[in-house]
C-alpha cells in the first residue's frame, strides 16, 4: 500500500508542502481576520496533524494575527497557505492552496457573524470563462505570460519574470 500523498503550494512555486495524510475538517470561515488575511468573502481550510504537514521547498513566512494563531505564507508572491492555532496539533492549510482544490469540499462554515449579508447570491451571479470575457486579448496575453507554478511538484523552481 502506497502513502498517502496530497502536494500543494503558492501562486509563484517557492514553497511548496506534501501531505501525509487526507486531510480532514474542511470548511470556510468567514471571520473578518480571514477576509483580510485572504482578500476575499472567506477563507477555505482543512488540515491536518503538525506531523502529517511537510514543507517540501521554501520556507513559510509567518504572521501572528492574535497572540493564539499564526498564519503561513509565502514572502515572494504572499500566497496564503496555512493557519496554526499555537496551542493545537494540527495545521490547517488553505484549500485554494492544494494543487487539486476540487478534491477538497467544505463541509461546514465558521465566524459566520463576518459572512457578508450578500454570500448566498454569489452562485446566482451570470459567469463566462477568461477567454469569454469582454476582454479576449487580455485574456490571451495573460495565459501566453502566466508566470504561476503549475498544478504540481516540480524538479526546481525556475524563477522567471513577474517576481519582484
Amino acid at each position: 500500500m502506497s502513502e498517502f500523498r496530497m502536494s500543494g503550494g503558492c501562486q509563484c512555486g517557492a514553497v511548496r508542502y506534501v501531505l501525509h495524510e487526507r486531510p480532514s475538517e474542511p470548511h470556510i470561515c468567514h471571520c473578518r481576520m480571514c477576509q483580510k488575511a485572504f482578500g476575499s468573502f472567506f477563507a477555505p481550510f482543512t488540515g491536518v496533524p503538525l506531523e502529517k504537514f511537510e514543507l517540501t521547498r521554501g520556507a513559510l513566512s509567518t504572521f501572528m494575527s492574535s497572540s493564539q494563531t499564526e498564519r503561513g505564507f509565502c514572502r515572494v508572491c504572499g500566497t496564503p497557505l496555512t493557519i496554526h492555532d499555537v496551542d493545537s496539533a494540527r495545521m490547517a492549510i488553505s484549500i485554494g492552496s492544494l494543487d487539486e482544490p476540487g478534491r477538497i469540499e467544505p463541509k461546514y462554515q465558521c465566524g459566520i457573524e463576518g459572512k457578508v449579508s450578500w454570500f448566498a447570491k454569489l452562485a446566482t451571479l451570470p459567469g463566462a470563462t477568461t477567454t469569454e470575457s469582454d476582454k479576449p486579448q487580455l485574456a490571451e496575453q495573460i495565459a501566453a505570460s502566466n508566470h504561476q507554478h503549475p498544478d504540481h511538484d516540480t524538479q526546481s523552481w525556475p524563477r522567471q519574470g513577474g517576481i519582484s
